[in-house]
């Protein structure tokens, strides 16, 4: 069979687990190696160390601002049914992120307590998009448009400078209101942003996707900056029962295992025969494609249909496994899902496939992998926001807690924050005391 096929029994499960968690390693020494020297002449050296790493090392040109009209030139070059398209999904994007949107609140707790939070996007964003044969204009609007939404001051895009930078790419950027592009990549472009170089400011956060050095770089600047999340190689798990279409499945399961080598696509179902024909649909259909080599590989590593006696214990292997995209293939999917707790993105039915998330349907395809989806949430407005609490009391609404706090100061040995509310009604106290 072209996806191997086992049956659930406590332990070849556990082996499928294993072997997915196995392809998130950590960066290579050698890589770690070379980003931390990259990391410390920018941050040492500023402009002068970027464009020596830049220039000198790895872009092969000095870093330089893409100018207005340059994305003006590329959006008017794209094919008019992609500009459509980039349209149509930049507004489902931001429709649903405006529903999600965190504001700023007010509580009047009791007489004279008065609580709240203040909700503001963050001053300065940084968003790293590859470059070369990675082009993926879908991932510049979502990572860009929750930022807006949010109300970033400023987005900052870099991107290497290659011969032809991608006009889609460029396009996108202008769709999504990018604020400035900056023609710079690799872990260079990560240093820039952690650390400010001469016209490249620093910033708050660096989102994106890249390759080895970019992700050992953005880990690197975690603590001077923020960053979204430590991304590993795709996947894809599906829970099918018998009602669901093998063309379907196995369409889903090429959609994910197509990325690259080390994707992950994961076939969950009560059915042996279901099994079986979505794995011969798998075959016929990925020799027809143009990654072909690329699927086998995946497919053949780390693919796999397991077949479960009950479809609730493949949920709870699906929690186990928290993957980034989960399908729910059966006859009523909604019954299933307040069994699933951990996955980055859940679709319901036969006419909710992955690809409808990666592109169009408006929540964000920057996702948990690896298990992370157990403590991570998707990209979304709230990445780009800062919480500030606020807090007001009268006199007399602190004047009932003051005891209280007195004893709970003293009890950690801190006098000075007792004190700090003695002081405040020590004169009345010794007034009453005369």
């Amino acid at each position: 069979m072209f996806m191997k096929t086992v049956l659930a029994d406590g332990q070849a499960e556990q082996q499928v687990i294993r072997e997915m968690k196995a392809r998130a390693a950590g960066a290579r020494g050698d890589i770690e190696q070379i980003v931390r020297g990259v990391m410390a002449d920018v941050q040492q050296r500023a402009l002068r160390g970027l464009r020596r790493q830049a220039a000198k090392r790895f872009d092969g040109k000095a870093p330089y601002i893409v100018e207005p009209e340059v994305l003006d030139d590329a959006y008017n070059a794209c094919d008019p049914k992609l500009i459509a398209a980039l349209e149509k999904a930049a507004a489902n994007i931001r429709d649903y992120h405006e529903q999600m949107l965190v504001k700023t609140w007010e509580w009047n707790r009791s007489g004279g307590e008065t609580l709240g939070q203040t909700v503001r996007g963050l001053s300065r964003v940084g968003i790293y998009v590859p470059g070369g044969t990675a082009e993926y204009p879908s991932s510049v609007l979502m990572n860009a448009i929750p930022a807006k939404v949010a109300g970033v001051g400023e987005l900052i895009m870099v991107t290497p400078p290659t011969e032809n930078m991608s006009n889609e790419v460029l396009a996108a950027a202008k769709i999504a209101g990018v604020d400035t592009v900056i023609a710079i990549g690799g872990t260079q472009a990560i240093a820039a942003l952690t650390y400010g170089a001469g016209f490249i400011p620093q910033v708050d956060k660096i989102v994106g996707p890249g390759n080895a050095f970019v992700a050992a770089a953005k880990k690197l600047a975690f603590g001077t900056v923020d960053i979204d999340m430590i991304a590993g190689p795709s996947e894809v798990l599906v829970i099918a029962d018998h009602t669901a279409n093998p063309t379907y499945v196995a369409a889903d399961l090429l959609s994910q295992a197509e990325h690259d080598r080390l994707a992950s696509a994961v076939l969950l179902t009560d059915s042996m025969a279901q099994a079986q024909a979505i794995s011969c649909e798998m075959e016929r259909q990925a020799k027809l494609l143009p990654r072909w080599d690329i699927i086998k590989e995946s497919v053949a590593n780390y693919g796999c249909a397991i077949v479960f006696d009950d479809l609730k214990d493949a949920c709870r292997m699906a929690d186990v496994v928290a993957p980034e995209h989960l399908e729910i293939v059966t006859a009523a999917p909604r019954e299933l899902l307040p069994y699933l707790h951990n996955a980055g993105a859940i679709f319901l039915g036969q006419y909710a496939p992955e690809p409808l998330g990666d592109y169009m349907a408006g929540p964000c395809h920057v996702l948990p992998t690896s298990g992370t989806a157990r403590f991570f949430s998707p990209l979304s407005t709230d990445t780009f926001l800062k919480k500030t609490s606020v807090i007001e009391y009268t006199r007399d609404a602190l004047e009932g807690y003051a005891q209280d706090i007195i004893a709970l100061a003293q009890s950690e040995h801190l006098d000075a924050h007792a004190n700090s509310i003695a002081v405040r009604f020590a004169e009345e106290n010794d007034n009453e005391n005369r």
